[in-house]
């Protein structure tokens, strides 16, 4: 071959080369403007999380750690009417004063349709949970006193669904306020040991459901 035709043959082949690129390229774009088009136009919202019942079963008030047992229902609305969306990851656990009184709990990944409602009580517990010698006395305190303000909160991320296109992973986290009171009984004795302890959280209920705030 020569080096004229070699070199058209070259010149030939960068421009299929350059050609296949730009069209691709513009397939990417068109594509991505479509998906854009989408989503701004049904401008999906995010689920509401609503807190209907938190029971503490137990409570060990240890130094400098927490042990507790609590079971939570939770309840979770798509508020959309074109849009789903799949949960791939929900980690559930209970604070007090912005320190963990549970270890996280992991949800099943699950897809919720348009206007759904899920439902979910899992039971969270926390074995020698480490907290501040502060947090302990004053959880003493209230529920010495007959109340004690929590948090469930929620971790996790999600997907939106609008026909076949599924967006990138989003993330999730909820915070719910659960206020817990003793009921007309009143409080159980205080002891110093973990019975007195779980006497006492008996005599607290969960006083009424909380809607959550939901930020990404």
């Amino acid at each position: 071959m020569s080096k004229e035709k070699h070199h058209k043959h070259e010149h030939h082949l960068r421009r299929c080369c350059g050609g296949f690129a730009a069209c691709l390229l513009a397939l990417v774009l068109i594509v991505g403007f479509i998906s854009l088009v989408v989503y701004l136009a049904l401008r999906p919202t995010k689920p509401s999380f609503f807190l209907q019942d938190l029971q503490l079963r137990s409570i060990d008030l240890g130094d400098p750690s927490l042990s507790a047992t609590a079971q939570v229902t939770l309840a979770s609305r798509n508020p959309n009417d074109h849009v789903g969306i799949f949960y791939r990851r929900l980690d559930v656990f209970v604070t007090y004063r912005d320190e963990p009184v549970t270890v996280p709990v992991s949800l099943p990944p699950l897809y919720q349709g348009h206007r759904d409602v899920t439902i979910w009580s899992p039971v969270l517990s926390g074995e020698s949970v480490p907290v501040a010698a502060y947090v302990a006395d004053a959880m003493k305190q209230d529920i010495a006193a007959g109340y004690v303000a929590l948090q469930v909160k929620v971790d996790g991320r999600v997907k939106w669904k609008v026909g076949t296109w599924v967006s990138g992973s989003y993330h999730l986290f909820v915070s719910c306020p659960a206020m817990l009171a003793a009921g007309p009984g009143g409080m159980a004795p205080l002891g110093g040991g973990p019975n007195g302890t779980r006497g006492a959280v008996a005599a607290l209920k969960f006083t009424q459901p909380a809607g959550c705030t939901v930020g990404t």
